[in-house]
């Protein structure tokens, strides 16, 4: 489980396409001591979030990690995308105990979204997102959504997509300031409005005959 709160910009130095897409990131390059990347060292199995895709390491050094993507998650994420010297967005598992100053994030990219605007307000700036029907459904003004691993609050909601307002602080600590126009983002909704949908959903269906058939009383 993530928070959305980006720790770190890595940058992607091999990809390798032999089997399948093997992604080599560095990490560590420079940096505070008391990082907290420097005072835990990764781990071979532990789960890192590549733009807000949750991996897992497979191999490492005091620099790199590597991990393998699912043909799953390369459909469905932007991670087939990534070329040598792209920034990736890297944020690594809650531990119990950390504060949760963002929201709950899976990792669990559901969809792919593209930037269509994005518009200077002040010190900030709006990006409205294409994200399709589907998910924009499931957003709501005010909630959350992770973009790129990034955990950032819904501010417009359309039947086919949303907008956020990125402050200054995010954009120079994440990918999100690199973004523009026509660029692809990940996707991952709410996962307590996700279960409450879910729930919502399961109420309305009501009782049909069909229901009853198959628990026995016709």
């Amino acid at each position: 489980m993530f928070t959305g709160l980006v720790e770190r910009i890595g940058t992607v130095k091999r990809v390798s396409r032999g089997a399948g897409l093997v992604l080599e990131i560095e990490y560590c390059c420079g940096g505070s001591a008391d990082d907290g990347w420097h005072r835990r060292p990764l781990e071979r199995g532990e789960s890192v979030a590549v733009n807000g895709a949750c991996l897992t390491v497979a191999d490492f050094n005091d620099t790199r990690f590597t991990a393998d993507i699912l043909s799953e998650t390369e459909q469905r994420t932007t991670l087939g995308q990534l070329v040598p010297g792209t920034k990736v967005n890297l944020e690594r598992a809650l531990r119990a105990g950390d504060a949760l100053g963002g929201h709950i994030v899976q990792g669990h990219v559901e969809a792919k979204g593209k930037i269509v605007e994005k518009v200077a307000r002040g010190r900030d700036f709006r990006l409205r997102i294409k994200t399709g029907p589907v998910f924009a459904a499931g957003c709501i003004i005010k909630g959350s959504v992770a973009i790129d691993g990034v955990s950032l609050t819904i501010t417009e909601k359309k039947s086919d997509g949303i907008a956020v307002d990125v402050i200054p602080s995010t954009a120079a600590g994440t990918t999100i300031g690199f973004k523009r126009p026509g660029d692809e983002v990940n996707l991952e909704g709410d996962v307590i409005g996700k279960y409450a949908s879910a729930a919502v959903a399961r109420k309305e269906e009501g009782l049909t005959e069909e229901k009853l058939e198959r628990a026995g009383f016709l």
